[in-house]
């Protein structure tokens, strides 16, 4: 993508594979967040942005990576590696910010995603995609939607509208802040000690 490029949700946008019936598949954006390969079913994207410059908020949670402008319009961006507990990369020219939108959403709280790169859009088999672990407390219920095999490890899907709910923010959150209060003090490069 150039300079302020973007892809923005058309109504001719590419159809399914006519050969499998529409109820069989779905179509998913497939990205890369630190090393993870995932994904994010196409209705709930609006746009694709290229990383620009983002405006950060006082004492701001590490989850948000900060306020886009979005033609005059605030909008949240997550840094999509701090909310799933990931080692954050710095951005780089491959970075983009994916604009989210749910069905039960009005237009003006739309929220973004910081991704490291996005890969393409895919029509994906329902019966390719593998559930989620049950593992309780270590990950928020419904966060993945599902999993799809590859050759090495797994795809991993977001349910865009569960990761955005309240309670699961939430806990993202505490979970963020106790694994910044918990990581030990490393000193400054430079820092000497006796």
């Amino acid at each position: 993508m150039g300079t302020h490029a973007h892809w923005r949700k058309q109504a001719d946008a590419r159809q399914p594979d006519p050969s499998v019936p529409a109820a069989a598949q779905r179509q998913y954006l497939r990205f890369r967040t630190g090393e993870r390969q995932m994904g994010i079913t196409l209705d709930a994207i609006r746009e694709l942005l290229e990383y620009q410059p983002l405006t950060t908020l006082p004492r701001m949670s590490p989850l948000l990576a900060g306020v886009l402008n979005l033609r005059g319009n605030g909008v949240p961006v997550l840094n999509l590696a701090h909310c799933l507990g990931l080692p954050a990369s710095p951005q780089q020219r491959r970075s983009c910010i994916i604009i989210l939108q749910l069905a039960t959403a009005a237009p003006a709280s739309d929220i973004g995603i910081l991704v490291d790169e996005v890969h393409a859009v895919e029509d994906i088999a329902n019966d390719a995609i593998e559930a989620p672990p049950q593992l309780g407390k270590l990950l928020p219920p419904g966060l993945l939607a599902g999993m799809v095999r590859e050759a090495q490890g797994f795809t991993l899907l977001l349910d865009a509208g569960q990761l955005l709910t309240p309670d699961v923010l939430s806990q993202l959150c505490q979970s963020a802040a106790t694994a910044v209060t918990a990581a030990p003090d490393s000193p400054l490069p430079g820092d000497k000690h006796d």
